[in-house]
Formats: structure tokens, sequence, C-alpha cells
């Protein structure tokens, strides 16, 4: 008889609806956590780098080392992880472009409007509370850095129109939209860092955030990122608290694992979050270069405070 490999076992258990019994064993003693902080795996890093997880795995993986969340997916995977018993803390918007097309250029805005509000509504069937939005690369063409540039005034105008054009179906909803700081930094790898983006400047972002003013209209604070391009991240999440919806984690420099090699201290900014009051989650959004679920592990532990 053929031997079952851990892979196969999953898709078995999958295929019998036995995969809440495998979940809930999962959860072993030595992973019981402070409850403080509150878990998450995104799923793009641990599905496309590393160990190249099926969605099943990244499931069955992320909640045997702590996590009680998988993000940044799209409504068709949305029922696959609640059927194993996971939360999913944010969605993709799943708009064409991603990072690139986003609310300070006119040209994507109706797109990206369809996009959005499509995804709010399936993550307010599924209870899911945010979704991710992005200001855009600064470029009229966002796929030619050659095109012309949009100013930061008309961005911050844009941005405003476009995000207050959400606003109101999102507080209809109760679903967030997190609009992400990325840094442009890092231009070694497209997942590292990304030129070109204009919401790089934290203060600028969070200045866009408080005008629109929706209590649905929030940042996605990205500690890597942030670190990048400011730093003093303890003091920013405290200037940020009341417009933080969402957090991620990595380690820097490469967005790799939260270890020894890197240069973020992520206890004390765990601790900081706690003290400001943040009940959201912390999704560990990493680039994998060893053991994937070890990695992942000693991401849930670093921040378990």
């Amino acid at each position: 008889m053929k031997k079952m490999n851990r892979r196969n076992m999953m898709q078995a258990a999958l295929a019998a609806g036995t995969t809440g019994a495998i979940l809930s064993q999962a959860q072993g003693a030595d992973n019981k956590r402070k409850g403080n902080i509150r878990h998450s795996a995104c799923s793009w890093c641990f599905m496309s780098s590393g160990d190249k997880w099926t969605l099943e795995e990244l499931c069955i993986n992320a909640k045997e080392v702590g996590c009680t969340s998988v993000e940044l997916l799209r409504p068709a995977q949305f029922a696959t992880v609640k059927k194993l018993g996971l939360e999913i803390a944010i969605a993709s918007n799943g708009a064409p472009g991603g990072f690139k097309k986003g609310f300070n250029n006119p040209a994507y805005r109706e797109e990206l409007l369809k996009y959005t509000r499509e995804t709010i509504d399936a993550c307010a069937e599924f209870k899911i509370p945010t979704v991710m939005g992005f200001v855009g690369f600064k470029y009229t063409n966002a796929d030619d850095p050659k095109s012309a540039v949009i100013s930061l005034d008309d961005a911050e105008k844009n941005c405003i129109e476009g995000l207050k054009q959400i606003a109101g179906h999102a507080e209809k909803k109760g679903v967030t939209v997190a609009v992400e700081h990325l840094n442009t930094r890092d231009g070694s790898h497209p997942m590292k860092g990304h030129p070109g983006y204009q919401g790089d400047d934290l203060d600028w972002l969070a200045k866009v955030v408080r005008k629109v003013a929706s209590p649905n209209i929030k940042i996605l604070f990205d500690i890597y990122h942030v670190q990048i391009m400011h730093g003093d991240v303890i003091r920013r999440i405290g200037e940020c608290k009341d417009i933080i919806a969402h957090i991620h984690t990595a380690g820097n420099p490469g967005r790799n694992e939260l270890d020894i090699n890197q240069e973020i201290q992520y206890q004390p900014i765990m601790k900081k979050l706690v003290e400001v009051g943040y009940k959201g989650f912390v999704g560990h959004e990493f680039i994998p270069t060893r053991n994937a679920k070890e990695g992942l592990k000693q991401a849930v532990d670093v921040c378990d405070v």
C-alpha cells in the first residue's frame, strides 16, 4: 500500500469533511498563547515561496503554530478557509494592477471602486472585517515609469475623493478599507519594495485617511515598510493608533524571517500595540528562506507578548 504523506492526508481529510478534528488536534498544549496578539499568516508569501503550500496546507500549518487567521485572499477562497475553521483577517481587493493602480489615479477609479465594492460585499457575507486598499504608483500610466508624474497634491485630492466614494458602502457593510503604506527604497525584489509607489510617506498617508474622516477608512501599518522608510516604529504606532486597521510583520533587511539576522525589535513593538489597545490581527508577511513552518512559528513566538 502506498504510504500517505502529509499533503495527501490533508487532501483526504478535506474531502472527507474531517478537517475540523485535525485542526482541533493541531492546537497542542505547547502552542497556548498569551492572547494579547492575534496572529495571522499571509497567503502569498507561503503559497508562492519556500515550500509553496496549498491553501489547505497554509491553514493547517498556520493553526498548528498558533495563528487563528490566514489572509490576503480573494472571495473564491473564503469558503475553504472558513470550512477549515480559521478567520480571514483581511482580504485582497482583487482589482487588476494590485498596488500599482490605486486611489491616487482617477483613470483607474471606476474599476477600482467596482472591485472594492464587490469584495466588501463578499467580506460582509463571510464576516471578514477588512479589505486592502492602495494609493497606487505615481505615474499617470501605472505601467509606464516614463509617463507624467501625478503631483502629491493631486494624489492627495484624488485619494480623498476616491476613498470617500467607497467609505459609505464600507460603513454600511461594516467592513474597513485599510490603505497600505509601502516602501520605495528596496528595488531588489518585486515584493521587498515598490519604487514608484506614491503612498510611501506614512505621515502623508495618515493625513489623507484622516481627511476622509470615516471610521471605515484606515491604514495598513506594515512594520517592515515603516522601518525602511522612517524607523521610529513605536512612536509612529502611538501617533497612528486611532487609524490602524491592520498590522504586517517581516524581518529587515530582506523581508525574511523574524530572527536574529534582522534589525527590528518586535517584542517591544508588540507591547506598544497592546498598550495602545490594538485589537486587530498581526499578519506575518515574510518570504521564507528555510523551513516555512518553523519560520512562521518563530514569528508567532517572537510576537507573543
